[in-house]
């Protein structure tokens, strides 16, 4: 089961492709509103999430936690209990955190990326505390995995997609989808 944390300001793009892509590759996506089930994102399209913060739980079952990015969305999951323990949960328990755009200065300002190779949105480096910032749409580097922006959603996605199922399988999901890699 994988969770995807929507907060009002998220960035559209960012959460609904790793969503499908995900799905399409037969994984349990949850997606959960912070504070509400119906949650606004940044460029005005609302959604309605799955569940609210509220009723999740943390256990066996949750391979994944992924962390759209999105002005005010990063803020407003980063100020969220749940998203913290989350994370904590997933470190503690050594499971998989995806973050895009801005949202990896979370795991920055958490110390969850010290030694870790990592990349953001430009203007958020210095955000990613102890990490090595590269300047790709897409970084896998063990349990995390992080991507610069909206127009690396595809990449973000099947980024996700590679480490719980297969390269093979995220390469194929590419193919279906037409995308070509620059």
């Amino acid at each position: 089961m994988i969770y995807v944390f929507l907060a009002q300001g998220f960035e559209e793009t960012e959460a609904i492709t790793p969503i499908d892509i995900l799905r399409r590759c037969g994984k349990e996506v949850i997606t959960v509103g912070i504070g509400d089930n119906i949650i606004t994102g940044s460029h005005g399209i609302t959604v309605v999430a799955d569940t609210e913060d509220k009723l999740i739980e943390f256990n066996s079952d949750l391979e994944m936690i992924v962390l759209p990015g999105g002005m005010p969305g990063t803020i407003n999951l980063e100020a969220s209990e749940t998203v913290q323990k989350a994370i904590d949960y997933c470190t503690v328990n050594d499971l998989y955190i995806g973050a895009i755009c801005a949202a990896p200065s979370i795991l920055g300002h958490k110390d969850v990326l010290k030694g870790k190779k990592a990349t953001c949105y430009t203007g958020f480096e210095q955000e990613l505390t102890g990490a090595e910032v590269l300047d790709e749409p897409a970084v896998i580097d063990g349990k995390i995995i992080t991507a610069r922006g909206a127009g690396a959603a595809v990449e973000f996605g099947l980024a996700l997609a590679e480490v719980l199922t297969s390269k093979e399988k995220s390469e194929k999901m590419g193919e279906a989808l037409l995308w070509t890699k620059k």
